[in-house]
């Protein structure tokens, strides 16, 4: 089916209008406006069928999208009463704990010095000024020109620029993710490309680095329990959705179930 034009779609006898349509594509950014129509038809059709399904069973005779969107406790109530959801055993979280020993550690920590250059992403040209200042910095530090600590006090508009520089120690989550992936990820010693974070450009000198330990089940079981839980009622929303969806009789549409998609 094209969606060129705005459609009308039923559902079990219920209409969803183009204009409901056009009004919820601005909720689902895409690449085009294709994508975006079909991700709105989706979420539309599934609150259509949720609702249906709330009145159908007595939970609220006046169920429709707005009022899910106002109470969402209706659609918690109905997954309670509808989806049979197993928590995870010990004897699975233990076994979970085994197969992935890797994402039980404690943070690593890297101890750093940085100037910060400030620039706008949306400047492109001061950000691509920036770029050089940095590549500059970096190769007179490397040849000794001048000292970090002289250079941060010189460039930096970061307040460490008062202690050389120096960031302390910073364990994951402490910076923005983009600084941390690639500073976390550096030797020890003056990275020799800037690194790029939404605030600008680091000069990033990494002092020491000290990796993370593996922690121990009874500190981690809480957690993995947890996560095991939550994929579990994931999938199991996504299956009752899905079988909603496939008992439904829709026209105007082609509904092409994706997982992923309709978990969001």
């Amino acid at each position: 089916m094209s969606l060129t034009n705005t459609p009308e779609i039923t559902v079990n006898g219920s209409r969803i209008l183009a204009s409901a349509i056009d009004t919820e594509v601005q909720y689902h950014p895409a690449e085009t406006r294709r994508e975006a129509m079909v991700q709105a038809a989706q979420s539309l059709i599934i609150a259509e069928v949720i609702a249906q399904k709330i009145r159908d069973m007595g939970l609220n005779e006046r169920a429709d999208r707005a009022s899910l969107e106002a109470n969402p406790e209706l659609i918690d109530q109905l997954f309670a009463i509808e989806i049979d959801i197993p928590e995870a055993t010990a004897k699975e979280c233990e076994r979970y704990f085994k197969a992935n020993p890797e994402q039980f550690t404690s943070s690593p920590l890297v101890e750093a010095n940085h100037i910060l250059l400030a620039a706008d992403p949306k400047d492109l040209e001061h950000r691509a000024e920036t770029l050089s200042v940095a590549e500059i910095i970096i190769e007179q530090l490397k040849s000794r020109e001048i000292s970090f600590a002289e250079a941060a006090k010189k460039y930096s508009v970061c307040p460490s620029k008062d202690q050389g520089g120096n960031l302390g120690q910073l364990s994951n989550g402490q910076t923005v993710s983009e600084f941390e992936r690639q500073v976390f990820a550096a030797d020890i010693g003056l990275m020799t490309v800037p690194v790029e974070s939404r605030f600008g450009y680091h000069v990033v000198e990494v002092i020491r680095k000290v990796d993370g330990k593996p922690l121990t089940y009874d500190l981690v079981e809480d957690r993995i329990k947890k996560y095991l839980n939550d994929k579990v009622h994931r999938k199991a929303i996504s299956q009752y959705l899905h079988r909603l969806i496939a008992e439904a009789e829709i026209s105007g549409f082609e509904f092409n179930y994706d997982e992923s998609r309709v978990m969001q």
